[in-house]
C-alpha cells in the first residue's frame, strides 16, 4: 500500500507549500480536489483546460519533489438540479486527468431532486411512506442511469480507467449495495472510495463492506469518525447539527485514532490487503478541533504504523 493525503485537508497552505509539507512528512503522493463542494486553492481547473504549459507545471512540481498524483477529485453533487456546474465540474475534471495521464478520478455519484419539477436534491432513507419508491425510481432510471452511462463512456474516451464513488450520505450510491448497482448497470470502470468515516455514522462496519466490495474497491479515503455516545442516546446517528460544534453532535470526523484506535486501522489495512486491494490510503483530515497540520501528522504517524508495503513473500515448504 501507499501513504497520501487528500490536497485540501492543508487547503490553507500555497500549492508549493503544501507538496513541501508532502516530502517532509514523507508520504508518497497527493490526490488533488478540483471543484466541486471543493474551492480547489491548489488547482486551477480553468486554468489547467487553457494552458498545455500550466498542466506541465502542475506535474513538474510534484516530479520535483519525488511525489505522485494519487487522483483527482471532484467531489460534489453533479446531478444537483439547479447547479449543472457540479456536472461540468466533473467532465472537466476526467477530461484533465486523461491529459495528465491519471487513471482514477474521485466523486460522489450524485443526489438528484425527487421529481421533475423540484429545486433540491432529495436523499431517501426509509422504505416509508410509499411516495419513497417513486422518488427512487425517478431518481435512478431517469437521472442516475442515464447520467453516469454518459460519463462512463466519456472516461473510456479520456483513458480513465477507475471512477471512485464515494459511499457518502446525501448520495444515491451510499452503500454496499447502492455501489453494487450502479457498477453492474453502468460497468467495471465504476467502483468504491471506501470512507470509513461515513460507513461509521451510517451504522456500517467498514471491515465488513471491504470484504464485501473487494476488487470493486478503486481507492480509499482514511478518515475517522467519533461516535458521541450520550448524545447519540437521544438524537441518534441522523445528525443535522453544526459540524463546528462536536460536543453537541452524536457523530464528527476526527483525526485518525481519536475515533477508532491503532488495533481498528490495523484490521482495516490488513480487510483491504484480504479484499484484494494494495494501493493508497489517501487521508483526508477534517478534524475540527485539531490544527490541520498537526491532524494529518498524527494520521500518517498512524498509518506508518499499521500499514502493509511489501508485497507477502510467505511460501508454504515442501513437506
Amino acid at each position: 500500500m501507499k501513504l497520501g493525503f487528500v490536497s485540501d485537508s492543508l487547503g490553507s497552505l500555497s500549492f508549493d507549500t503544501l507538496l513541501d509539507s508532502a516530502a517532509r512528512l514523507g508520504v508518497s503522493g497527493v490526490e488533488v480536489n478540483t471543484g466541486g463542494w471543493s474551492t480547489a486553492p491548489h488547482f486551477d481547473l480553468q486554468a489547467m483546460k487553457r494552458s498545455a504549459d500550466a498542466r506541465r507545471n502542475f506535474t513538474r512540481a510534484f516530479e520535483d519533489r519525488g511525489l505522485e498524483i494519487i487522483a483527482l477529485n471532484a467531489n460534489g453533487n453533479p446531478l444537483h438540479p439547479t447547479q449543472p456546474e457540479q456536472g461540468e465540474c466533473l467532465r472537466d475534471t476526467i477530461r484533465l486527468a486523461g491529459d495528465l495521464g491519471i487513471k482514477t478520478v474521485c466523486t460522489m455519484s450524485g443526489l438528484p431532486a425527487g421529481r421533475a419539477d423540484d429545486l433540491m436534491p432529495n436523499w431517501v432513507v426509509s422504505s416509508w411512506p410509499p411516495e419513497t419508491q417513486e422518488i427512487l425510481r425517478y431518481q435512478w432510471e431517469e437521472k442516475l442511469l442515464p447520467f453516469w452511462t454518459e460519463i462512463a463512456a466519456l472516461a473510456k474516451e479520456c483513458g480513465v480507467e477507475r471512477i471512485a464513488l464515494e459511499l457518502h450520505g446525501n448520495q444515491c450510491v451510499y452503500n454496499v449495495p447502492s455501489l453494487l448497482k450502479l457498477r453492474s448497470a453502468v460497468g467495471p470502470v465504476i467502483g468504491a472510495n471506501l470512507d470509513p468515516s461515513h460507513l461509521f455514522w451510517m451504522g456500517a462496519d467498514p471491515l465488513v463492506a471491504a470484504e464485501a466490495l473487494g476488487d470493486a474497491i478503486f481507492h480509499v479515503h482514511a478518515k475517522d469518525t467519533m461516535l458521541n455516545a450520550p448524545v447519540q442516546a437521544t438524537t441518534s446517528l441522523l445528525e443535522n447539527g453544526s459540524l463546528m460544534n462536536i460536543p453537541a453532535r452524536s457523530w464528527s470526523y476526527v483525526t485518525l485514532g481519536f475515533g477508532h484506535g491503532e488495533t481498528w486501522w490495523r484490521q482495516f489495512c490488513y480487510r483491504l490487503r484480504m479484499a484484494g486491494y494494495d494501493s493508497w490510503l489517501s487521508i483526508e483530515h477534517e478534524d475540527v478541533l485539531l490544527n490541520s497540520l498537526e491532524g494529518l501528522e498524527k494520521s500518517v504517524t498512524l498509518l506508518k504504523t499499521v500499514m502493509p508495503i511489501a508485497a507477502s513473500d510467505f511460501r508454504l515448504q515442501a513437506i
